[in-house]
């Protein structure tokens, strides 16, 4: 099945239900991290750790989140779509409950983890089965309207985790993602058909389904695809870490202000998602993919040099930065509709490596956030800057 006229009829005649579905399965990292990043300090006193330590948290879960897809990408290519999913999506839930219940900052880091390999599963297979229903362009355009839906989740969560903070605790926080984890597992089975046929399902064991990796990792275009879009995802990690500091701690904003300015950031991401969603059909996938690297790559060098400078801080660091997320809805979704053509018969390895490449970015560029930090905003500035650099870079070198 390679485009939108291979829609099976259960989906042709749902198709704004389907895209509304595997959006919500998108949404599992922004519930899971920006609702209860406003209750980190308040878990580092409940239990009596540094923030060091209660980042931890945080870290865990980037790295269970993004080593976890290439555990779903091989399962859901071998057995279908669904029956993977439905897994993740329950160890998602009762790991979100063990969140809850946690007596302990080092079982609330192993929850997490868990938490994070049950997530996981749903944005690999989600973008997998976008791949299943349609072709490059067009699964370009879906994408950015899942983007555009989940984008409700960047929005309120930081908002709604901040409220319950307020009148509740960070334990209510799990308990509402848990929750949020029991509804997409109960839409899936109600709303989601299977959409790889048996016989377009990979064959072999357990080795096979591993060396399915070997050819993507040595395809240059596909490198250059999720390089590009890995590094400008990892200057958005770098900005989910750093910000807290810079915005509460370093410009004296209140937690609710922080979080009506990553809400106004998300906005920005929303609007090149739109923008996207409206033109790629037209431009086509690698001319906005250029367009997206450009805006990351000079936005950041703006940000790091009026930050090294001083000038107009706060709003000459919130600015450039509000500019880099809106690059980064031109990027994400382009990226990922460049990876998965290249490999349609293998979309869940493709759509894993490639979410994995991203949270490893992240991962990696968020601990180096923490060991350059410094009490400034410069850190976070120049890091961000580097990865929009390198995201055009790897954008104009490779997938040409």
């Amino acid at each position: 099945m390679t485009g939108a006229s291979a829609i099976r009829p259960p989906f042709r005649r749902r198709e704004g239900v389907l895209i509304v579905v595997l959006a919500s399965l998108t949404a599992f990292g922004p519930m899971s991290i920006d609702m209860y990043l406003p209750g980190l300090p308040k878990i580092a006193t409940d239990f009596g750790a540094s923030a060091a330590d209660a980042q931890l948290t945080l870290s865990t879960f980037f790295l269970g989140f993004g080593g976890g897809q290439l555990i779903y990408g091989p399962l859901s290519d071998r057995f279908g779509r669904r029956t993977p999913l439905l897994g993740g999506l329950v160890l998602f839930t009762i790991a979100s409950v063990g969140c809850a219940f946690a007596s302990s900052l080092n079982l609330l880091i192993a929850m997490r983890f868990l938490q994070a390999i049950g997530g996981c599963a749903g944005p690999v297979i989600a973008r997998a089965m976008v791949r299943d229903l349609y072709d490059r362009d067009r699964a370009a355009r879906v994408l950015s309207l899942m983007i555009l839906i989940m984008g409700i989740a960047p929005i309120m969560a930081p908002l709604v985790g901040s409220q319950i903070l307020y009148f509740s605790g960070w334990r209510t926080i799990f308990w509402i993602i848990a929750g949020f984890g029991l509804a997409c597992a109960l839409a899936t089975i109600a709303l989601l058909h299977e959409t790889l046929p048996s016989d377009h399902r990979a064959h072999g064991g357990a080795l096979a389904q591993v060396a399915a990796y070997a050819e993507p990792l040595t395809h240059m275009r596909f490198i250059g695809y999720a390089m590009s879009g890995a590094l400008v995802y990892g200057g958005m990690f770098v900005y989910i870490t750093g910000s807290p500091f810079v915005i509460i701690t370093l410009f004296g904003f209140s937690p609710t202000a922080f979080s009506k300015i990553f809400a106004l950031n998300v906005i920005g991401f929303l609007l090149g998602a739109g923008l996207n969603s409206r033109i790629v059909m037209r431009v086509g996938v690698d001319r906005m993919l250029g367009y997206g690297v450009l805006g990351a790559a000079g936005s950041g060098a703006v940000l790091v040099f009026f930050a090294a400078m001083g000038w107009g801080s706060p709003v000459g660091v919130l600015l450039p930065l509000f500019a880099y997320l809106t690059a980064i809805g031109l990027v994400g979704a382009n990226a990922m509709a460049g990876c998965l053509s290249l490999f349609p018969s293998r979309a869940g390895v493709a759509s894993a490596l490639a979410g994995t490449l991203q949270f490893l970015s992240g991962s990696l560029l968020s601990a180096l956030l923490s060991a350059l930090n410094d009490g400034t905003a410069i850190p976070m500035a120049g890091i961000i800057a580097v990865a929009g650099i390198g995201s055009l870079v790897a954008q104009r070198t490779l997938t040409r």
